[in-house]
């Protein structure tokens, strides 16, 4: 019995040393560049496992009153403020400004309105729920990310329907078209208010394939003028078929078929989207207005395209919500991808998360104003 005991004390010291290997990994994924070390951003992905395991095995060493608890404290302090990318503890401002000082923003990637959907006798079903959704929230500028709209004559309407429920006066997007079906597919902007401005940020990394791109716009509310950018960062291009069986039935086989599918991919997008970022933020930086960077960035906290928006903006979710906030709720769990930054000079409140599933990524959105003390 004695010597159960021992190995299983045994094993389980492995097991924690393991994770903490593992965690301490994780910490370099914001700071090392993928093409540097093509492993560390698998680590930055995994940070929730090694801390969830982490904090168990914390738990059971502090029971068993063993010096192991205080190698896991150790560990967990290296990483520092890093945790507190993973859970916000915001809070919303206690002065605002009059309604019309505040700037409702939001950001949804759509997967194309559920236009592929399998349900072929309920076509519109989710594009109505997610133009209703939108109506109700009835933001005054709205990013989308994985747009999709159809030249006339078409009966999925999108864009038009939009400015008509939103009464929008400008928009601004960038499209991959397809000739056969008059098919749009790409990013949008669409604002109440006037815009003085649109352009594009270029992505050198771009592939004939990948429909991900960056645009922005400058806006006027009320004599404010506001720079507004929608950012698409690199999809792993993860497809239906990608996900079924083989046709020998064999689980087994597809699971591990998938598994090295999605890694390859990974591995594709996050050189990618680390060069993606810094092309965004070195365009930011020439900004001469209050900014803000939306969208879907394909990546955690935890990663260094992440780590490039956050050394010079504020992340909103984590200034003025509380909790974990995940945003993706496809079939590869992923937590919270989607973003809405901005420069210091603006206060953002009321950060909101969708709870319907409209999407494989839930709408996020919030209210920002000038800092009047800056």
């Amino acid at each position: 019995m004695l010597t159960k005991i021992v190995r299983f004390s045994t094993l389980l010291r492995i097991i924690t040393i393991c994770c903490l290997v593992g965690l301490l990994f994780s910490y370099l994924a914001p700071f090392v560049h993928p093409n540097t070390l093509k492993i560390i951003p698998f680590f930055g992905l995994s940070y929730p496992i090694f801390l969830l395991l982490t904090l168990i095995a914390l738990v059971y060493w502090s029971i068993m009153k063993s010096r192991m608890a205080l190698l896991i404290i150790g560990v967990l302090l290296i990483g520092g403020k890093l945790h507190f990318r993973i859970f916000a503890f915001g809070s919303n401002s206690d002065t605002l400004p009059a309604k019309e000082k505040l700037l409702h923003v939001m950001s949804y990637n759509v997967r194309l309105f559920d236009l592929y959907t399998a349900d072929e006798n309920n076509i519109f079903e989710k594009r109505n729920l997610i133009f209703d959704y939108i109506k109700n929230e009835d933001p005054d500028i709205i990013c989308f990310q994985e747009f999709y709209h159809q030249d006339k004559p078409t009966k999925f309407k999108t864009r038009d329907t939009l400015i008509d429920i939103l009464a929008i006066k400008d928009y601004h997007e960038r499209f991959a078209h397809k000739l056969k079906g008059r098919q749009n597919f790409g990013v949008s902007i669409l604002s109440k208010h006037p815009l003085i401005a649109k352009g594009d940020v270029m992505f050198s990394t771009q592939g004939d394939q990948d429909f991900n791109y960056c645009i922005f716009v400058d806006l006027v509310k009320n004599q404010d003028t506001f720079r507004i950018y929608n950012v698409h960062l690199q999809s792993i291009r993860l497809q239906q078929e990608d996900y079924s069986l083989f046709k020998d039935g064999n689980a087994t086989i597809e699971k591990k078929s998938t598994i090295r599918l999605l890694i390859d991919k990974l591995r594709i997008a996050y050189p990618k989207r680390a060069e993606q970022a810094r092309a965004v933020i070195e365009h930011v930086q020439s900004s001469p207005y209050p900014t803000i960077v939306c969208g879907d960035f394909n990546d955690t906290p935890m990663s260094y395209a992440y780590n490039q928006f956050d050394k010079l903006l504020i992340d909103a979710f984590r200034s003025c919500s509380f909790g974990i906030g995940s945003t993706y709720i496809g079939k590869v769990p992923a937590g919270r991808i989607d973003y809405i930054f901005h420069t210091p000079n603006l206060i953002s409140t009321d950060f909101k998360i969708q709870k319907e599933k409209l999407s494989d990524h839930r709408a996020i959105s919030c209210k920002l104003f000038k800092d009047t003390i800056q």
